[in-house]
């Protein structure tokens, strides 16, 4: 028995995923990266780590947000999602494994003001409807109104495609702000999809402060990257309930929580708190923020 759900999310901050060291290159400290395409995801480690410390935060069990100190108990919804090393049978796997995160779309500024891209392979790969010319290296298609000249994607310039593309989102599923996206999507070929993005991603410039002097420490100016804000992402969550014994809420728990009734909802507990606590490195620079946008169930055995 499992159900694969798939979730929408948008930054509403830079996020920084850092990959635990320096680089020497354009920036010192890098993104995670997808090792075939170079393009940035969030990996479902950051995803599923911040998940089960909101979700714990959310449902009153803090002890169980951490690697240890799980309860175990049979009736909390946090070991029971997420797993636990302890309780009377040694522990249990969890029930749900969340994947990486991948672009869907990705803003750049333009001649015609912020645009989305993406490619077709993407939109079709995370369940849209797309209706679109076949594009060459120097060519790009648009939603935009009554667009009919080139246009650049920072600053990269490609001839606009005659044909406009028509992209629909899932059948009955609602994205927010989706009506606002789709007339400033810009589609382009997939080999080029990586060189845009990694040539827009943001790099920023920190120091380092002495906290002694409270000024510049010497020779500790750093950069780093991150996705920008407004990027759309998406991942799939696989709920496995192999054990079919998900602790259903007391009328007490209930009244300090909204009760979740399947490990999906304890899921999407924890990352609706990441709409304000965010996830990933530069929290206290203002990083980190996502909101889920919309999930939608792709298959059920």
């Amino acid at each position: 028995m499992y159900t694969l759900q798939r979730f929408i999310i948008m930054t509403l901050d830079p996020v920084h995923i850092g990959v635990g060291g320096y680089r020497l290159g354009r920036v010192d400290n890098s993104i995670a990266r997808e090792p075939g395409t170079n393009l940035p995801i969030i990996p479902g480690t950051s995803f599923s780590g911040a998940a089960r410390s909101y979700a714990a935060r959310r449902l009153g069990r803090p002890d169980c947000a951490g690697q240890s100190g799980h309860c175990g108990k049979p009736d909390c919804p946090v070991c029971y999602t997420f797993g636990n090393t302890r309780g009377s049978d040694g522990g249990n796997a969890g029930t749900v494994s969340l994947t990486d995160a991948q672009l869907l779309l990705f803003p750049v500024h333009s001649m015609a003001g912020p645009v989305w891209v993406t490619t077709h392979s993407r939109l079709v790969q995370a369940g849209f409807t797309v209706d679109a010319p076949e594009l060459d290296r120097e060519q790009c298609a648009t939603t935009l109104p009554d667009w009919n000249k080139p246009l650049n994607l920072g600053w990269l310039l490609l001839d606009h495609k005659n044909t406009d593309a028509v992209i629909v989102s899932p059948p009955e599923k609602a994205i927010a702000s989706w009506e606002d996206v789709t007339v400033r999507l810009v589609l382009v070929e997939n080999g080029l999809f990586s060189q845009i993005v990694n040539s827009n991603l943001e790099v920023r410039t920190s120091v380092s402060i002495d906290p002694l002097t409270g000024a510049a420490k010497d020779r500790a100016l750093f950069t780093y990257e991150a996705l920008p804000r407004a990027t759309l992402l998406w991942c799939d969550v696989v709920e496995d309930d192999y054990r079919q014994e998900f602790p259903s809420a007391d009328e007490e728990e209930k009244a300090k929580t909204f009760g979740p009734k399947s490990p999906l909802d304890v899921v999407r507990a924890g990352l609706s708190l990441a709409e304000y606590l965010g996830i990933g490195g530069m929290g206290t620079r203002g990083f980190g923020r996502i909101k889920l946008m919309a999930d939608w169930q792709v298959s059920h055995a």
